[in-house]
């Protein structure tokens, strides 16, 4: 059989389309929801694409902004996975029906139980898959160690008019305070809270970074900090970051009770996502001995598997220390009761 020059044009575009679509339908793709900012996750990412061919989509911004375009874009949304970076927000946008269970053998064999969402029949909705420890810091010229062992101390009018924070509000105080109501229940949460905002230097407000700083500066006496920060400014080549380090001491607190407050950044699958093999594919790659240390090399975070070796003079630094047990998705039901407690005592 001839074809007339115009039918033998239009099979070979017919022919060249179909294979365009067999090639894009072969191609693997994974729309990845970040709300880590950290350069050396860039790594991490074009290393998963590299050892499965998965190219991935990103979007970044920070969690808020993340959970509500995820509400805006419904069953429209294109995420399949959601990186976050606290236990306080994971526990929200589970509740919020954010998120889909799943089930892995390896994520369920690699990351301890209190360090993911409580399981169900149909799986687990999200894993942590690094730590950071929320500890207290003071400047050694005008504070004294002894009194700022507990997190309880925060509290204490030995310490009046020396303590910083950033807002109550912001969810790294709010899994704290999910945290210690866990410990001590309500009347103690609250009385302790009061006790808190009495011995403010000055109203809440900045960053983590801001309130280590304030207190080498002497404008504080006493502030709490994600153990990340203070890793970031050990290895800072800044002159004035060197120095400010060396006018302030450390504690991880309740060393003698309950142990350090740790909160978690996580990843789950997201309710409406297309890619849900690879997505499930990512976050067992998370949690490889490789990406771990990424983790605690690059962002100064510790491991969520247990017994990995990492190479970070910062965290090893720090040397070892007794880390509360309680598991982090107990924290979130609590959010609702130390917001109003937080309102009743005008803690900002």
């Amino acid at each position: 059989m001839q074809f007339a020059p115009l039918a033998k044009s239009l099979l070979l575009i017919g022919l060249l389309a179909g294979i365009s679509v067999a090639a894009q339908a072969q191609e693997q793709v994974l729309n990845l929801y970040s709300a880590r900012h950290y350069q050396t996750d860039e790594a991490l990412y074009a290393n998963f694409t590299k050892t499965t061919g998965i190219r991935i989509n990103r979007v970044d911004t920070d969690d808020a902004g993340l959970l509500a375009r995820l509400k805006s874009e419904g069953a429209a949304s294109p995420a399949d996975v959601i990186l976050l970076v606290d236990a306080a927000r994971l526990w929200q946008a589970e509740e919020d029906g954010l998120f889909q269970p799943f089930k892995s053998n390896r994520l369920d064999e690699r990351i301890p139980a209190q360090l993911r969402a409580k399981a169900t029949d149909k799986g687990t909705t999200w894993f942590g898959l690094s730590t950071r420890a929320r500890v207290i810091v003071y400047n050694k010229q005008n504070v004294n160690k002894e009194d700022v062992l507990n997190y309880q101390d925060l509290g204490n009018s030995k310490i009046k008019g020396k303590l910083c924070t950033r807002s109550g509000s912001h969810p790294y105080n709010l899994s704290l305070f999910g945290a210690v109501y866990e410990h001590l229940g309500a009347v103690e949460t609250e009385n302790w809270l009061k006790g808190m905002v009495a011995n403010m230097a000055r109203p809440p407000k900045g960053g983590d970074t801001d309130q280590i700083k304030a207190v080498a500066s002497g404008e504080c006496g006493v502030a709490i900090t994600n153990s990340y920060y203070l890793a970031r400014m050990m290895r800072s080549d800044k002159p004035e970051d060197r120095a400010a380090m060396e006018k302030i001491g450390t504690v991880f607190p309740n060393q003698q009770g309950w142990g350090t407050h740790i909160n978690i950044a996580g990843g789950a699958i997201a309710k409406y996502a297309k890619n849900r093999d690879s997505a499930i594919k990512f976050l067992e790659y998370l949690s490889g001995d490789e990406a771990q240390a990424y983790f605690a090399n690059g962002n100064n975070e510790w491991p969520a598997v247990p017994g990995l070796r990492i190479s970070n003079p910062a965290l090893e630094s720090m040397g070892k220390f007794k880390t509360e047990t309680i598991p982090v998705a107990v924290i979130g039901s609590h959010l609702p009761k130390i917001q109003q407690m937080l309102d009743r005592v005008g803690y900002k």
